[in-house]
């Protein structure tokens, strides 16, 4: 086939390859979920689902930023300066670079680093090595980010139970297992989907914004010399006066806008105008109104600033607020949860992972899956972070570094975009994105200062992950190549077969296989061993496009061969679930019909041991021989019925 990438022959193991062309398009309207067809429905939508992470920084953002300053950090201008850092970061790094600019970058109306890697992969009309390298970084510094949200949001509104009214003392030594048992109860409900509750997160969150903004305007009232924080001067001035301290209190000061991915990572279930308006509306000035609140409180009463958030809750609301800040950011880790679920498919597509068990939740949103792994591995590591940092100040340490590195790569893959796709000067696009890099790399090298605190985590997350991804790519790719060197082209065979015809059994066998022009595994066995050609054959491939969904008509592609065998082609969008016996209905609307009860799957499943001379170092081998003893079943991930399908094994060194 032409247009291929070279990364489509780095997945062969799940019989899907990689097509980078920009003629593949997805369906009008591809992506967005049946939420409402009013503006205001998918706006309120939006806010549970895409601003939950950032709607709970107020719990501890403010307090982690004063923590770190000076012994006079309760002093006014400390105060202001640091009000005005976090306001400021929000109109920087969200309005400016995620609401202005990169919501326009978007893949077929999808977002998020994948679709920006798949976008920049397009504009520049190759696979190139750095740009699959910062997808994979990107990809693994979300999953590190997914791992710590839960944990620290959770924890950090159960921990409002130590300073609540009367019966909080007898409390305070059970916050860390009953966020621990929340935690839990949260991933155990994953497999049931979250169709039925996912329409209360809309309205749940909206109150909290609300809430937050209350809580705000009733402590701004009591001292409004804290609108001074407005102005950028006071963030600049305690930035200057604090020379490196400043530089450090950076890091935490962040922690105010971590979530600010979700708004470009769920683009496609809401769109962007229901996203910009949810923010510009709502989001940003109820959270700007909380942390000046915040401000407020610390002037007046300069040791709120060790818990500034539940020092503003009165005392007759605190247990109301404390449940709704409880369910907010259950919400938001419900919203992460989901997020790593869906990042998880679209790398399974991409030929980032191995197959993997992906479970569909509901039949009407294509958002609702459920990957049993990723619940599992999520839900013990959010436990060991609970266990092992105890509190969310700890764990605020550790958060943070995954959000800013992640960020950062949507800047690079942004600056590709801006310069191949919308053709601008390179003056042009160093004026828009040179000052987001710049904060980007700033924020980035504060965090990098937390590493000894537990920043250290991500990193280590990340790189194992990369690591994974890495081999895994590497080693399909190796695998290709080894297979092709020891097939036969399709076209000698079918010349073969002419000139000594096999015997000839009733039905249709179709072939899987990652590389159409060679003869399957799987026929080459079953002429050699059962010595039978079907009466009709199909050689089957699955690509995944570089676009989030394939219109229907697009679907499908038949070559013929010869009157014995058939091409079909089969694409998938890297956000699609692949369903074969779906697709393959299709192919009656192009003259090849069949009969599904008399039809036969054909597998070939590969048994992989070491190569006395590896071509990748002996250690890298073996990790991805085990990654593919552990990739789930193909006729469980191509959804083929299991009475339909014949597995012939064969032992290939790599």
């Amino acid at each position: 086939m032409t247009g291929e990438a070279p990364i489509a022959a780095s997945s062969p193991p799940a019989e899907v390859q990689t097509l980078a062309s920009a003629e593949s398009r997805a369906p009008d309207g591809a992506g967005r979920t049946p939420w409402g067809q009013g503006g205001l429905a998918l706006a309120i939508g939006s806010v549970g689902v895409v601003f939950g992470d950032i709607g709970t920084s107020p719990l501890y953002a403010m307090r982690e930023a004063l923590a770190h300053a000076r012994h006079g950090a309760d002093g006014p201008e400390s105060v202001f300066g640091v009000v005005s850092l976090i306001i400021w970061t929000l109109v920087l790094i969200v309005t400016i670079k995620y609401v202005v600019v990169l919501l326009r970058a978007d893949n077929k109306g999808e977002g998020g680093t994948l679709a920006l890697m798949a976008l920049a992969q397009r504009a520049v009309g190759r696979r190139t090595g750095s740009i699959f390298v910062l997808g994979m970084i990107g990809a693994a510094l979300f999953f590190g980010d997914g791992l710590i949200t839960p944990a620290v949001s959770v924890l950090s509104a159960v921990e409002g139970v130590r300073a609540a009214p009367e019966i909080g003392r007898h409390l305070a030594p059970y916050a860390l297992p009953i966020a621990a048992g929340i935690l839990v109860a949260l991933f155990m409900v994953q497999a049931r989907g979250t169709t039925r509750v996912a329409a209360f997160f809309g309205p749940i969150i909206a109150v909290w914004f609300l809430t937050l903004a209350g809580l705000g305007v009733w402590r701004l009232s009591e001292n409004l010399s804290i609108l001074r924080a407005l102005s950028p001067w006071y963030g600049a001035k305690f930035l200057f006066d604090n020379g490196f301290l400043g530089f450090v209190i950076l890091g935490s000061v962040f922690l105010a806008v971590t979530g600010a991915e979700a708004l470009y990572t769920d683009m496609g279930h809401f769109g962007k105008t229901a996203i910009r308006r949810a923010w510009i509306g709502l989001v940003f000035p109820c959270l700007a109104l909380n942390y000046l609140g915040q401000g407020a409180l610390v002037l007046d009463h300069p040791l709120a600033r060790h818990n500034p958030f539940w020092a503003l809750a009165p005392a007759v609301a605190y247990w109301p607020i404390l449940v709704l800040a409880t369910a907010a950011t259950v919400i938001a880790s419900q919203a992460l949860i989901s997020g790593a679920f869906s990042m998880t498919g679209q790398a399974v597509q991409l030929g980032l992972f191995p197959r993997m068990d992906i479970r569909r939740t509901s039949e009407t949103q294509a958002g609702q899956i459920f990957a049993p792994s990723v619940n599992l591995f999520l839900m013990i590591g959010v436990l060991l972070l609970l266990l092992i940092f105890q509190t969310s100040s700890h764990l605020a340490s550790a958060y943070g570094l995954a959000v800013t590195g992640a960020m950062l790569i949507d800047t690079l893959l942004a600056y590709v975009i801006v310069r191949r796709m919308w053709k601008w000067k390179l003056w042009q696009a160093a004026l828009l994105l040179g000052p987001i890099g710049l904060i980007d790399l700033v924020f980035t090298s504060s965090n990098l200062l937390k590493i000894r605190d537990g920043a250290w985590l991500p990193l280590v997350m990340g790189a194992a992950l990369v690591m994974i991804m890495w081999t895994w790519t590497r080693g399909s790719q190796v695998l290709t190549e080894k297979t092709r060197r020891d097939s036969l082209p399709l076209v000698e065979l079918v010349d073969m077969l002419r000139a000594r015809p096999p015997y000839r059994a009733p039905g249709t066998a179709i072939y899987l296989t990652g590389d159409a022009d060679m003869a399957p595994v799987a026929l080459m066995h079953n002429l050699k061993h059962n010595k039978v050609l079907h009466a009709h054959n199909v050689i089957l491939t699955v690509i995944a496009t570089e676009t989030p969904r394939v219109a229907e008509a697009d679907r499908i592609v038949i070559e013929p061969v010869s009157e014995d065998f058939k091409k079909v082609i089969v694409r998938y969008g890297f956000m699609e679930t692949p369903n074969l016996p779906k697709a393959l209905q299709l192919c009656r609307k192009q003259g090849l019909k069949f009969d599904i009860m008399a039809t036969s799957f054909f597998l070939g499943r590969r048994s992989l041991v070491p190569a006395a001379q590896p071509t990748m170092p002996l250690w890298q081998d073996k990790l991805f021989i085990f990654l593919m003893k552990n990739a789930a079943n193909p006729t469980d991930f191509f959804k083929i019925p299991p009475g339909r399908v014949v597995e012939l094994g064969a032992q290939v060194t790599v």
